[in-house]
């Protein structure tokens, strides 16, 4: 039979105030009695300040959260401005590239002509 569990009669080992066999029955002085309150008490608050802070750290892991979020968001809308504004821009080239006097002037296609194929493709 192991300590706490209930005997024969159905009160555990503890209940009853017997010792378990090898340890011999400690009768309990008022010394004795104040260290187990002080000891209880100690423990009340240390298991208070440790739920204290617990609770601390999750509200602070909540506030992150809740500041990445913002910036994940606000990220996020940059770079849909920054899509929109490459299309707009991409159109734009494909429009240039369609009359752009540099890209249309045969001599830019003609391997050693280049004197200078700005000025030899620009109108005059």
């Amino acid at each position: 039979m192991s300590q706490g569990l209930p005997a024969a009669g159905g009160v555990s080992v503890l209940q009853r105030g017997v010792a378990a066999p090898g340890n011999p029955p400690q009768p309990q002085s008022p010394e004795d009695d104040d260290r187990k309150v002080r000891r209880r008490e100690k423990n009340r608050v240390a298991a208070q300040r440790s739920r204290k802070k617990q609770t601390q750290k999750a509200d602070k892991l909540h506030e992150e959260y809740e500041s990445l979020e913002q910036e994940n968001a606000m990220l996020r809308r940059e770079i849909a401005k920054l899509n929109e504004e490459l299309q707009q821009l991409s159109l734009a080239l494909k429009e240039h590239e369609k009359m752009c006097p540099l890209l249309l002037c045969p001599v830019n296609f003609v391997p050693g002509l280049r004197p200078d194929p700005v000025a030899s493709c620009l109108p005059r």
